[in-house]
């Protein structure tokens, strides 16, 4: 169906407030934008990164040895300062050689230099290719040679990689990379020919040259970021300077950022959720601590007994996240209650449940939040006001579980690479779950009859489709890919246009739900069509599962699920189920500890009212803890589920034999 012939929806408010300020000061370049803030915030506090002041071992009551850090305060550069290190940075890669549109890799996890760096490659024209640094080696060398570059920029933990990766990336002539703050990095090791530099070294180089900025314009290339497909070689997405500046431009407007704010910064910026996260924040002069989801409790798994967490050093007012952060949080905070007791956890359910129900009204809960939920708040802080969540659907249970229990507006937003992230957002007043919000007002979202799934315009009581999202905030396409390009890109009535493949429908208020996906809907025997996806997103909140992949066969009845479950729990059912050998692997081959798990499995859909053919008819239990190194989840975590059915389909047969 032509997108000309679908149902259209858009936002009627007029530009305002931070709109026709970057309006009027003529900002149509990334460049131009970041550069408008350092001025405009000077020596405001801009960027700051926690010290670390020792690296040690510590053993567990298990006997297990982790690596833990003790931290100190965080320091901070100004904008002033984030703004003249870009700058010099920028000139010193042009001193080592590097041209402007000459196309440049940052592989490296996200911190205070990955951003400034960014920002200088900006300044000289240089497009940014972006890695996420839990790529698999063949990714990783893919995108170096598809970009064809000569340069790469890496961190101290990651350059080791490059002692195997180079020799089959033959055209990679410099690395810089990021230090570390307490080890040297060791340069030995590594093929011949390449050229080394810090990047105080880089900066150091520009300092003293004579270069200067090469400004971009608004059709120039800002970005090709690869986006961890789930199927295949990951895609380059071109992103140009005009495309980000728009995006940037419709999120902001919607998140009500306020002078008192403080950002924190964790995730990862080769994907675009927290690249425009922090590209606004800087827009409004939003200080920026970086964390890591392995330093930011008192409790996470690197901080040392007794050592504060960066949210309680930080205070965040504001965070971004994807649905398996606050899925960690969820169950970690249940876990934690269900260890005070049977009382205590009626407690805090009969809280939970009382908080609820006035916050669906309107009404806040200041007696309960204090002496039931102050703790919980405190783990992040006790400052946090708004979380923002994107990157994968959000289940209906997690959201209201952290809406409660931290007391923040959870907004969920929608956007993929290929729209800048940037497509709709939530409401700070919208009490629902399960909708995504309205669209921005720099895009247009259309709905079109997708025949084979059912979903129609015409269908009452409310209009469903494939969503194609147009605007000024559509990519430029594929990178060295026109046929996929010319697949999933258009331009008609003078707007350009992506097909998403996810299904959604409007309510009547204009926020839009996303139902579906084209690439997750099976049709069993029966006649009933199956999202695959909507029910993992279900099931994924049992506090057994790690993670959880649905398959179905359309020659079936039923769907069956192949979970990776939570050590501690499984061990914790183990115990109480008698058993006294505990490996994983043992237990995953347990009948009982199976027909347990989904016994679980089947009270939490019920409880997400899933139909009886959505509910798994078998369970397949995995030793294999599925990280993007094992190649079943992609960089951001999501499934490929070609890959995961090759790898169990064995299992996949006995369970449907059975």
């Amino acid at each position: 169906m032509p997108v000309s012939e679908g149902l259209c929806y858009g936002s009627n408010e007029a530009p305002q407030g931070f709109q026709l300020e970057i309006r009027n000061a003529n900002i149509k370049t990334v460049e131009q934008a970041l550069s408008y803030a350092c001025k405009k915030h000077g020596s405001k506090k801009a960027l700051g990164t926690r010290q670390i002041l020792e690296e040690f071992e510590e053993t567990q009551k298990n006997g297990k040895v982790f690596k833990k850090f003790e931290l100190g305060d965080y320091t901070w550069l100004t904008y002033n300062e984030v703004d003249d290190m870009a700058h010099n940075f920028g000139k010193g890669l042009r001193v080592i050689g590097h041209k402007p549109r000459e196309n440049i890799v940052i592989f490296a996890e996200t911190r205070q230099e990955w951003l400034m760096s960014a920002m200088g490659c900006f300044k000289q024209n240089i497009p940014v290719c972006t890695l996420y640094a839990t790529l698999g080696d063949e990714a990783v060398i893919h995108g170096i040679n598809e970009t064809e570059v000569r340069h790469i920029i890496t961190s101290h933990e990651l350059l080791p990689k490059f002692k195997t990766l180079l020799s089959k990336c033959p055209l990679v002539t410099h690395i810089t990379y990021f230090h570390d703050q307490l080890k040297p990095t060791d340069l030995s090791g590594y093929k011949d020919g390449i050229e080394f530099n810090s990047f105080e070294e880089v900066i150091s180089k520009g300092k003293t040259s004579d270069y200067s900025d090469v400004p971009p314009t608004e059709d120039d290339t800002a970005i090709i970021m690869y986006t961890s497909g789930s199927t295949g070689n990951p895609k380059g997405v071109i992103m140009s300077h005009f495309n980000l500046v728009n995006a940037i431009i419709g999120y902001a407007v919607g998140l009500n950022i306020q002078k008192d704010d403080v950002y924190l910064a964790y995730l990862p910026l080769a994907h675009v959720l927290e690249l425009m996260a922090e590209s606004m924040m800087l827009m409004f002069g939003v200080p920026m601590g970086y964390s890591t989801p392995l330093t930011m409790t008192d409790r996470s798994s690197k901080i040392k007994r007794g050592c504060s967490g960066d949210c309680t050093v930080l205070k965040p007012t504001m965070m971004a996240a994807v649905p398996l952060i606050l899925d960690r949080i969820y169950k970690g905070i249940l876990d934690k209650v269900a260890a005070q007791g049977p009382w205590l956890q009626k407690l805090f359910d009969f809280a939970l449940q009382y908080k609820l129900n006035w916050l669906r009204r309107g009404f806040e809960t200041p007696i309960c939040n204090w002496f039931v939920f102050r703790k919980i708040r405190a783990l992040l802080g006790g400052r946090l006001r708004l979380v923002a969540s994107g990157g994968a659907p959000l289940s209906p249970d997690t959201h209201d579980f952290v809406r409660a229990t931290l007391g923040v507006p959870v907004l969920q937003g929608y956007g993929l690479t290929e729209t800048c992230g940037c497509a709709t957002l939530m409401d700070d007043t919208d009490m629902t779950t399960g909708r995504v919000g309205a669209p921005l007002s720099v895009c247009k979202i259309k709905l079109v009859n997708w025949e084979e799934g059912n979903y129609r315009i015409t269908d009452k009581p409310r209009p469903r489709g494939e969503i194609i999202i147009g605007g000024n905030n559509i990519a430029v396409g594929y990178y060295k890919n026109p046929e996929k390009t010319r697949q999933d890109f258009l331009d008609e009535d003078g707007c350009r246009w992506f097909r998403t493949g996810d299904i959604g429908e409007f309510d009547k208020d204009g926020s839009i739900r996303i139902i579906d996906r084209k690439k997750d809907l099976v049709k069993l025997q029966i006649g009933e069509y199956v999202s695959l996806g909507k029910v993992e997103s279900e099931l994924k909140v049992c506090p057994l599962v790690e993670n959880i992949c649905v398959y179905a066969e359309s020659s079936k009845n039923n769907v069956v699920a192949i979970v990776s479950p939570v050590q501690k729990n499984l061990e914790e059912l183990a115990v109480a189920l008698g058993r006294e050998d505990l490996r994983r692997e043992k237990l995953c081959m347990d009948d009982d500890i199976n027909k347990s798990i989904l016994c679980e499995l089947l009270t939490t859909g019920k409880k997400a009212k899933l139909e009886k053919f959505e509910m798994p008819g078998a369970l397949y239990l995995t030793s294999e803890q599925w990280t993007p190194d094992t190649g079943l989840v992609t960089a951001a975590f999501k499934l490929k589920r070609k890959s995961i059915q090759t790898r169990y389909q064995d299992a996949i047969n006995r369970m449907y034999a059975s």
